[in-house]
């Protein structure tokens, strides 16, 4: 019986993995794990009504679920580990946002010197993590989440080496809205795409169809770009320049001052809304019965994904997610569909977060990139893509050197590295700001 554990088994999002896993016998059992002992209560409670609804309708497989507490208990025996952490709780990803705008730098979770803060604090939590399942299960397959996903999967991989595999959403939601835009069915035979980068830091660069590229059609047409997400955000001038699709994430990149101003213009930063709404939550949902829980749930969660990037849609005029946005790719489709391939030996292709091995040839083999991968019983292995123009390419090796410097000062406490991964950030544009930065993190 395959056996998944999820180590941050509290989380928010926890019941959309397992939600995902009903009707699929890939896994047979679910090991939820977190340090907090309410938010695992009340998570556990929401997935047992999830559970139970499930079994009362007779609708198909479900794995049986426990609590454990100990995480090494948690992670004997198991076959995939699923990390999906925040070091630091809410709190610190407010810590990370109000930190940078104090210094009228972007405050971001997984961007600019809000992510390298997170990354620094996240880094060694990961590694001490990779060295307990390298101890206590060393056949399971680590799926990493836990953000800054890029930079955290590198650091893990230098202990599981190919063992360690980093999801993301947004290049399958892109990928999948894009089509969709473009008149074609993204799970059609036949259907193809090219995207490079980094985590949260990559480009759509062909979308194809019997080997017919739609992508310049799509670009050069404003209307159906104003038909999803990407396409409103980045604004058809801009996308026509660029000729490629980026990552939703580059909009702090491209409209570095309207996103700054915008969040500054917000009644509270992301980061302290979801402090707060989702402290409202756990402290309602605690000692609900299930069924209770799951509705909360339900709506929290749909709050939740409304208000997304919702400072990035008002720095572009202000507009609603409409509901193929809201339902992109998935990270837990996304971490279901790469468990079913390796354990299955189900050869599929999905965008992942692993080392290169040369697959961009601007990156050394180890470097973890972003690319379609080909994922099997083996694992996944980067497909070959076309290498990355010099404005791909020049951001992708700025944001890598950040990755790695802060993977240095995670592990030797250097200040100079650490410095030198604030201040490198191609958003961060004062060595002395970067400083002063540390000082105020601790370092």
């Amino acid at each position: 019986m395959t056996r998944l554990t999820i180590v941050g088994g509290g989380g928010f999002r926890v019941p959309l993995v397992h939600s995902a896993l009903l009707g699929d016998d890939t896994v047979g059992e679910l090991v939820l794990h977190d340090t907090d002992p309410r938010r695992l209560r009340v998570t556990a409670a929401v997935v047992a009504a999830q559970d139970a609804a499930w079994r009362a309708a007779r609708q198909g497989p479900a794995p049986a679920v426990r609590v454990e507490p100990d995480l090494d208990g948690a992670l004997r025996g198991a076959d995939f580990v699923f990390s999906a952490v925040r070091v630091g709780g809410t709190a610190g990803r407010v810590s990370d946002e109000r930190l940078p705008l104090a210094e009228g730098l972007l405050g971001q979770e997984t961007v600019g010197a809000g992510g390298v803060l997170y990354g620094l604090r996240t880094l060694p939590f990961a590694v001490d993590l990779a060295e307990r399942v390298r101890e206590r299960a060393p056949g399971a397959w680590v799926i990493n989440f836990t953000n800054p996903a890029g930079m955290v999967t590198e650091a893990m991989s230098r202990v599981l080496g190919p063992r360690v595999i980093g999801i993301c959403d947004s290049p399958v939601g892109l990928v999948r809205r894009a089509a969709r835009a473009a008149g074609a069915d993204p799970d059609a035979p036949g259907f193809g795409y090219d995207y490079v980068g980094l985590n949260h830091l990559g480009w759509l660069r062909r979308l194809t169809v019997d080997g017919t590229d739609l992508l310049p059609g799509l670009l050069a047409d404003p209307a159906a770009l104003g038909t999803f997400e990407e396409g409103r955000l980045f604004g058809p001038e801009w996308l026509a320049a660029l000729g490629s699709l980026p990552n939703e994430y580059l909009h702090y990149y491209y409209f570095g001052r309207e996103a700054l101003a915008a969040v500054r213009a917000a009644e509270e930063p992301r980061g302290a809304f979801l402090h707060r709404r989702q402290a409202d939550f756990y402290t309602a949902a605690d000692g609900l019965d299930g069924p209770a829980a799951l509705d909360l749930w339900r709506r929290a969660r749909r709050e939740r994904e409304e208000t997304y990037m919702a400072e990035n849609r008002a720095a572009t005029g202000g507009w609603r997610r409409d509901p193929h946005d809201l339902d992109g790719g998935g990270y837990d489709r996304v971490a279901l569909a790469l468990m079913r391939a390796v354990a299955r030996d189900e050869r599929t292709t999905l965008i992942l977060n692993v080392p290169g091995g040369g697959a961009v040839g601007l990156l050394d083999p180890d470097a973890v990139v972003e690319v379609p991968c080909e994922v099997g019983g083996f694992g996944a292995r980067p497909l070959p893509v076309a290498a990355p123009d010099a404005h791909q390419a020049g951001l992708m090796l700025s944001v890598k050197a950040v990755e790695r410097a802060a993977i240095e000062a995670a592990a030797t406490g250097s200040r100079p590295a650490a410095l030198r991964a604030l201040a490198g950030h191609p958003l961060v544009d004062s060595a002395a700001a970067a400083s002063r930065l540390l000082d105020a993190a601790g370092w």
